[in-house]
C-alpha cells in the first residue's frame, strides 16, 4: 500500500516519499509525516533470520513506496558496507543485564552514520526519479554529530553541495576537529557565534525564505536538509530498533512477541521518534524511555504537558543533547493531536512567538507509552565510572545519560522488562569527559594521549575515524554571526 507524506502544519496535497526526501522541509515550515504508519509484513521470526541490510530493506520498503526494489536495495548496499567496522553494523552488547545497541560503528563513530550513510543515495535516487536538474544544496545545523556524518556522506557526491553550521563553542574538541578537517570541494563548515538552537533557527529561516528559493532556482540550486527533520533520515533509524529486537530473538534472549523497553538519549527527538514508529509498526515495545541531560525541556514536557524553552541554555558534556527546541517532537504532537494540522500549527506558532505551548489533557493521555527523566552532569559522570568499575564497559557521555535514566526508571517502577539502550556515540568522541569521569588524574593528558589511554583501559581498538584526524589539517576556518548565515551561504554558492 502506497505511503504518501503530508505536512504537519497544513492539509495541502500529499507528496511521494522521494519528493519529501528532496524537499526536506515542507513549504509551510512543517515536517513531512506518513499518511499512515505501515505494519511490518514479515514475522519477528523471519526478521530474526536476516542480516542488517535485509532488515533495513524490509522496513524501508514499507515507507519509501515509490522506490523500486532494485533502487532501494542498491542504496542499502552502498550505505551499509565496509565503512562500518563490524559486519553486523549495529551490535548489541550486554552489560549488567541491559543491552546496549552500539550505533557508532560507522565512519564518524556516532549514530547519525546509521541514517546519513544512506541519505545521499536516497537523495540522488530521488532527484533522478523526479527529473531534478538543479544542484542540491544540503543545509544543516548540527549540535556535533549530524554535521560530520552528513559531510562524510555527501563529500564529493556529484550534483550536491553541503553547508554545515555548528555552535563554535558548543561541541567537543574531537567533534570540531572531525568537521573542520573534512575534505571535499563541495563542502563548507561554518562555526556560528551562538548555540545549536540559534543555528537550527537560522537554517529554518533560510529554508523558509521564498525570495531566496526563487533566486537559487534561477542559479540552478535548490535546498534540502540532512537533519533529522528529513524523512529520509528518520526512516533508516526505525530499522535498527527492528534489528535489535530480531537480534535478541535470534540469540534466545527473548521469546517471540515478548515486549522490551527502549531507552534513548534524546535531543532533537528523532531517534526516539523512530522507536515510537517501530512500536506502531507492531514491534513489541513496552516503554519508550526518553533520557535528557540538564537541558531537560523534554523531561519537563512529559511530566507537565507544557513545552517551555524559556530557560537557561546549559552547555554540558553531552553536547549533542544540548537542545531546547526538539524539532522532531512536532511529528509526535501532530499525531497525538489526531493528525490535526491546524491544532499542531497553533501550538508551533505559540512556541515560535512565546517560546512555549501546552497540550490538552486528551493529548497528554496519548503519551502513556513514554517515560521521561534526566541525568545531571554529576550523575552522568558517576554512571560512566560505575559501569566501568562494575564490568569494564565504557560509555560515552550521551549513552551514560540514558543508562543513568534507565537506573532511575527501574528504581521507580520495579519494571524488569528486558531493555535496549541506544548507545549513540563512541566514548572516543568525548574522551576527556569520559576519562575525567573515570579518574580525574587523566585531565593532565592531551586529547590524543587520552585516546590511547582509553583504548588501553577499555581494551578497544582506537576507531579509524579518530586515527584519521590525529594529524589532519584544518580545511574550514569560517565563522559568522547568526544574522550572517544567509550571506555566508550565498557567498559559498557564488551568488
Amino acid at each position: 500500500m502506497e505511503v504518501l507524506y503530508s505536512s504537519t502544519r497544513s492539509n495541502g496535497s500529499a507528496v511521494k516519499a522521494s519528493q519529501a526526501i528532496l524537499k526536506g522541509l515542507s513549504d509551510d515550515g512543517g515536517l513531512f509525516v506518513p499518511d499512515h504508519i505501515p505494519a511490518l509484513d514479515k514475522t519477528l521470526k523471519e526478521l530474526s533470520e536476516m542480516n542488517y541490510q535485509q532488515v533495513a530493506y524490509e522496513v524501508m520498503k514499507l515507507y519509501l513506496t515509490d522506490f523500486t526494489e532494485e533502487e532501494l536495495k542498491t542504496c542499502i548496499e552502498r550505505a551499509y558496507d565496509k565503512k562500518f567496522d563490524t559486519e553486523v553494523i549495529a551490535p548489541l552488547v550486554e552489560a549488567e543485564g541491559a543491552y546496549y545497541l552500539e550505533l557508532f560503528h560507522g565512519s564518524t563513530i556516532a549514530f547519525k552514520d546509521m541514517a546519513l550513510s544512506i541519505l545521499p543515495h536516497l537523495m540522488i535516487t530521488s532527484a533522478r526519479k523526479n527529473n531534478i536538474k538543479n544542484e542540491i544544496v544540503i543545509l544543516t545545523a548540527t549540535s556535533g554529530d549530524t554535521g560530520k556524518a552528513a559531510l562524510a556522506g555527501f563529500a564529493d557526491v556529484e550534483g550536491t553541495r553541503i553547508i554545515v553550521f555548528y555552535p563554535k563553542n558548543g561541541v567537543s574538541p574531537i567533534q570540531e576537529k572531525q568537521m573542520v578537517t573534512q575534505k571535499g570541494a563541495n563542502t563548507l563548515v561554518v562555526g556560528i557565534h551562538g548555540n545549536f538552537d540559534d543555528a537550527q533557527t537560522g537554517v529554518k529561516k533560510i529554508f523558509g525564505d521564498k525570495a531566496l528559493a526563487a533566486e537559487m532556482d534561477e542559479k540552478g540550486f535548490q535546498f534540502s536538509s540532512a537533519n533529522s527533520i528529513n524523512i529520509g533520515r528518520l526512516v533508516p533509524q526505525i530499522c535498527y530498533y527492528v534489528y535489535s529486537y530480531a537480534t535478541l530473538l535470534k540469540e534466545g534472549k527473548i521469546a517471540e512477541g515478548e515486549k522490551i523497553n527502549v531507552v534513548v538519549p534524546t535531543g532533537n527527538f528523532g531517534n526516539i521518534l523512530a522507536a515510537f514508529y517501530a512500536k506502531n509498526m507492531g514491534l513489541p515495545i513496552n516503554k519508550l524511555i526518553c533520557a535528557s541531560n540538564d537541558n531537560k525541556v523534554l523531561y519537563d514536557f512529559f511530566t507537565t504537558g507544557t513545552y517551555d524553552r524559556n530557560r537557561e541554555f546549559m552547555l554540558t558534556t553531552s553536547p549533542s543533547m544540548d537542545i531546547l527546541i526538539s524539532s522532531n517532537l512536532e511529528r509526535l504532537i501532530y499525531r497525538i493531536a489526531g493528525n490535526n494540522a491546524d491544532a499542531n500549527k497553533a501550538l508551533m506558532t505559540s512556541l515560535s512567538a512565546e517560546g512555549k505551548y501546552e497540550i490538552t489533557a486528551e493529548m497528554k493521555a496519548e503519551l502513556a507509552d513514554f517515560y521521561g527523566n534526566y541525568a545531571s552532569e554529576a550523575e552522568t559522570a558517576a554512571e560512566i565510572k560505575r559501569l566501568y568499575e562494575s564490568c569494564g564497559y565504557v560509555l560515552d557521555t550521551h549513552t551514560s545519560v540514558a543508562s543513568a535514566v534507565y537506573q532511575k526508571y527501574v528504581a521507580e517502577s520495579g519494571d524488569t522488562t528486558k531493555t535496549v539502550i541506544a548507545s549513540t556515540a563512541s566514548p572516543f568522541k568525548f574522551t576527556r569527559s569520559v576519562m575525567n569521569a573515570i579518574d580525574e588524574k587523566y585531565d593532565a593528558m592531551g586529547d590524543f594521549e587520552l585516546v590511547d589511554e582509553l583504548s588501553k583501559i577499555a581494551n578497544v581498538k582506537v576507531p579509524q575515524a579518530i586515527e584519521d584526524i590525529r594529524s589532519a589539517a584544518v580545511v574550514h576556518d569560517v565563522q559568522c554571526d547568526v544574522d550572517k548565515m544567509q550571506a555566508t551561504v550565498k557567498q559559498f554558492l557564488g551568488m
